[in-house]
């Protein structure tokens, strides 16, 4: 049964740093593209980032240089590195695989986790 679980979510202050793990089980993450989305309150879902099966990564404007994604095969899990928090990623995040021709096809993830959310207060 294929099945991802994400942790690593908590209240932060701005200025802070959270990492997130998509951990995947029933099959071998490396061969999908992975990618984080996040939903807020009263707003759509949107792709946040994501890394294809040949690792390389994609970021929506508003996480460049804050967040990065990794991945590490032998654990079987994504990372999402989130620095310099601002207020308005409070989200849950959820992360997903699929096989879209680019790992930017936001529309195109088939496989879901749960979510985690992600709240930065002061």
């Amino acid at each position: 049964q294929l099945q991802l679980v994400e942790s690593g979510g908590g209240l932060v202050h701005p200025g802070g740093s959270l990492r997130l793990s998509c951990a995947a089980s029933g099959f071998t993450l490396d061969y999908f593209a992975i990618a984080w989305f996040r939903q807020a309150p009263g707003k759509e879902r949107e792709g946040v980032s994501c890394i294809s099966s040949s690792g390389s990564t994609n970021y929506v404007d508003s996480v460049k240089g804050r967040f990065t994604l990794s991945r590490d095969n032998a654990k079987n899990t994504v990372f999402l590195q989130m620095n310099s928090l601002k207020p308005e990623d409070t989200a849950t995040y959820y992360c997903a695989a699929g096989n879209p021709f680019e790992c930017s096809d936001y529309a195109l993830y088939d496989y879901w986790g749960q979510g985690t959310q992600v709240t930065v207060s002061s």
